[in-house]
């Protein structure tokens, strides 16, 4: 049973969400707070003096080509030239790699951003080149941690850093701190802010303590960036300020579409255009392989969910030649659709199985496939996606430990949906409701936005819009109060007269100069 919303309760519910209350700027950890940030300033001050040759090491993520932007701007700022790497998914792997070592040779200082705490036998290798290296990186710490100069990452035991759910840009926006003070040159750090909200939010980081404050500020300050990047972006979606759903589902997959279809590095140099004429034409580029990706992403969903089994808590789907780019994506929407932690798969042309997984609700997946590492070749990630490979003979008891972790490990389903922050009468929908919810803004990982369920309500009408009539319009009734709603994307069929349960949000929907009520329907219960 969900308990019946007043606005009161539903202040004190979503205010539980902030123990530490609404942190800003302010509040921010000196840098020297991370284990091994001043080591690894002095070394690269050192560097920058001696005029070393120094390579940057990203990742093709959202979070790691911003990180590497973040760092190429910086440099660029103080004019030292640095050379700058994103592996390729395709032909590289994952962040810092045996593939990749061949080219930074000759390098003096190589610095990882985003990626490096797996790298065990890559940094074995860099040492053996002469090649110094400086790991940052945010990832949960594997048995083995490579020999660097320094480390930098804050789920060290040794690190003083007190929040553990920062991304991988935060922590160069960290080191660029540190190197600006070290250095003692004058940089605007508001401006590298704008680009550490966009990862904050692409890599799923709890919108709470610090991250909030960076995330409120960061897009403050988008709204009114000198960045032709985001100058172009802004000008493409006729937008003057972006809000974090803007970012998670518009900006975020374009920018990552690069790196799923082809290479990331084309959002790098997206990210650090340098006029508004280059940053269009690289704009347009991205987004041709985000229209790409889109339809991909379509064809596998459908060929997966034909796969998935019922009765399985954890769903394991395989395919031929699905394209790796897009498997992660098809992993979250199977997890939605079916409720459950989904594991998509592809055979890769070294014979291995390679892959994404990504959770449903509060199921910890990283934990349980961390208790199958012994059947992989390479694992990584945190609790809500993962990603993995592993030799074709170890899939069937890969899949069967998976079922046994699951259950031993107490993450049966949650019978109430841990989204939905309880019941609420249409008498209760209103401005003051979404005052009250404007006020918790940003919404995203770890302060969702609240999401409600209302009973026993009729539908009056239904239109369907869209182009393809993919959308459907509803009026809904409760007890002689009749609400409009909207169910985007859906291709249910519902009766006019029946009694139904809803699952939606609220907001204000503004059109021609009037503001009014909706609500976003999620899920209709047929009684």
């Amino acid at each position: 049973m969900y308990n019946l919303l007043t606005l009161s309760a539903l202040e004190t519910l979503l205010k539980s969400r902030f123990k530490e209350g609404f942190l800003s700027l302010k509040d921010l950890p000196q840098p020297s707070t991370f284990k091994d940030m001043d080591k690894a300033t002095a070394r690269i001050v050192n560097a920058v003096k001696n005029k070393e040759k120094i390579t940057i090491i990203g990742d093709y993520d959202v979070d790691g080509v911003t990180s590497t932007a973040l760092m190429k701007l910086f440099f660029d700022e103080i004019e030292y030239p640095v050379e700058w790497i994103i592996p390729n998914r395709f032909k590289d792997g994952y962040g810092l790699s045996a593939n990749i070592i061949p080219r930074i040779q000759g390098t003096d200082l190589a610095i990882t951003v985003d990626n490096g705490i797996s790298a065990v036998y890559a940094a074995r290798l860099c040492k053996e080149q002469g090649i110094e290296l400086i790991i940052t990186d945010h990832h949960l710490l594997p048995p083995e941690v490579p020999e660097a100069y320094a480390i930098i990452n804050q789920k060290q035991e040794e690190c003083t850093f007190p929040f553990s759910d920062v991304c991988g840009a935060q922590i160069a926006w960290y080191l660029i701190a540190s190197l600006k003070n070290a250095l003692g040159v004058k940089i605007n750090m508001m401006e590298y802010l704008e680009l550490v909200s966009i990862a904050i939010i692409a890599d799923m980081m709890p919108l709470k303590h610090i991250n909030r404050a960076m995330v409120l500020a960061g897009i403050k300050a988008l709204g009114k960036s000198t960045k032709p990047a985001i100058k172009a972006y802004l000008e493409h979606s006729q937008k003057s300020v972006l809000s974090s759903e803007d970012i998670a589902f518009f900006l975020a997959p374009i920018l990552n579409s690069a790196g799923r279809m082809e290479d990331a590095s084309f959002a790098v140099d997206f990210l650090s255009s340098t006029n508004i004429y280059d940053a269009r034409v690289r704009l347009e580029r991205l987004i041709d392989f985000n229209t790409l990706r889109k339809t991909t992403e379509q064809e596998i969903t459908q060929k997966a969910m034909m796969q998935v089994k019922e009765e399985d808590d954890i769903i394991v789907v395989v395919g031929e030649e699905w394209h790796e780019g897009v498997v992660g994506i098809v992993a979250a929407r199977v997890a939605r659709a079916c409720e459950k932690p989904c594991i998509v798969l592809t055979q890769s042309n070294e014979g291995l199985l390679k892959g994404s997984g990504r959770s449903f609700g509060a199921c910890d997946l990283f934990a349980i496939v961390d208790s199958c590492r012994e059947d992989l070749e390479k694992f990584g990630g945190h609790q809500a996606a993962i990603g993995l490979s592993m030799h074709k003979n170890q899939l069937k008891g890969f899949k069967k430990k998976l079922q046994e972790s699951y259950l031993n490990g107490n993450y049966l389903k949650e019978e109430l949906d841990p989204e939905i922050v309880g019941e609420l009468q249409f008498s209760n929908i209103s401005f003051d409701l979404t005052r009250l919810v404007k006020k918790f803004e940003p919404y995203g990982q770890g302060n969702p936005t609240p999401k409600f369920i209302s009973k026993n309500v009729e539908i009056l009408q239904i239109d369907t819009m869209g182009k393809e009539g993919e959308h459907i319009r509803f009026s809904f009734a409760q007890e002689g109060l009749v609400m409009q709603g909207v169910k985007f994307k859906t291709k249910e069929v519902f009766e006019v007269g029946a009694k139904v349960d809803i699952v939606y949000t609220v907001n204000e929907n503004h059109f021609r100069g009037n503001v009014t009520l909706q609500i976003i329907v999620d899920k209709i219960i047929v009684r």
